[in-house]
């Protein structure tokens, strides 16, 4: 078993690495940053799916890997489109661009490095899902069908927030204004919110005392909140919002929780 495992974790690095090199190639040749988070998270989904259903030898695939891989495939299309989208009507990511601008002239070698990073802190995502369609068993349990409604309450409230924010945007009178309605007023980035939580599907299918293994799916929410919290997420997007909105962000900032969502204050 662990033999298998350790060769699914090789061919998982192996295949990101590929696939965020490609990513960098878009990058370089279309100058939109943005097209990088739209490869990276069908990348995740084609990697996670296909690891979902990673064949063991004499052993037929189950209904939870098949119910794994779905569940991956579901978020990584309604993720990847509306990025995919977006990115189609920009010029470039704010967020990439303050990277290039501040990596100067080293700004393609050093943007290729930064994305195989992207690429390899994402195993423990891939891992999760991996680890999550191995359980025991072939039965489908309650766990399973709890998983699959964590999941699902992920992308209705990633997908709501990015509605918010769609029409809040669309509205003229808006313009250079800070979206604070509906989940907005409750967490500056309530997308991301949501995002973390749909990782908890896996730990919340595979976590068991029968199963030594389910552990491992508890890297999926710790690095997802890593990733959003401190890394490409909201750091980079707030300073780009502090440069763009001013005291108008700063305001925002101190009465709107960055995260989880809570109770505005007064």
């Amino acid at each position: 078993m662990t033999v298998l495992y350790l060769e699914a974790l090789a061919a998982m690095a192996v295949s990101l690495s590929i696939l965020m090199a490609g990513a960098w190639v878009v990058q370089q040749r279309t100058g939109n940053s943005g097209w990088v988070d739209t490869i990276w998270t069908f990348s995740l989904g084609l990697v996670g799916a296909g690891s979902a259903l990673w064949p063991v030898a004499g052993a037929v695939l189950n209904a939870r890997q098949w119910l794994v891989a779905a569940l991956v495939a579901i978020w990584s299309l309604r993720l990847g489109i509306h990025i995919a989208i977006r990115t189609a009507g920009a010029t470039d990511d704010p967020r990439y661009a303050a990277f290039a601008k501040e990596w100067g002239a080293n700004s393609p070698r050093k943007m290729f490095f930064f994305l195989q990073n992207q690429g390899f802190a994402s195993i423990p995502l891939v891992f999760a899902i991996f680890v999550a369609s191995r359980f025991r068993g072939e039965a489908l349990r309650l766990q399973d069908y709890l998983g699959v409604l964590t999941l699902l309450a992920g992308i209705a409230g990633e997908a709501i927030a990015d509605a918010q924010l769609k029409r809040f945007r669309e509205l003229a009178a808006n313009k250079g204004r800070v979206c604070d309605a509906g989940l907005w007023r409750w967490s500056r980035h309530p997308n991301y919110f949501f995002e973390w939580f749909g990782w908890l599907a896996y730990p919340v299918i595979a976590l068991s005392l029968d199963y030594p293994w389910g552990w491992a799916t508890l890297l999926a929410p710790i690095f997802m909140y890593w990733i959003l919290v401190h890394v490409t997420g909201i750091p980079p997007l707030e300073a780009q919002m502090l440069r763009s909105r001013g005291d108008r962000y700063r305001d925002y900032q101190s009465r709107t929780s960055a995260f989880f969502p809570l109770p505005p204050h007064a």
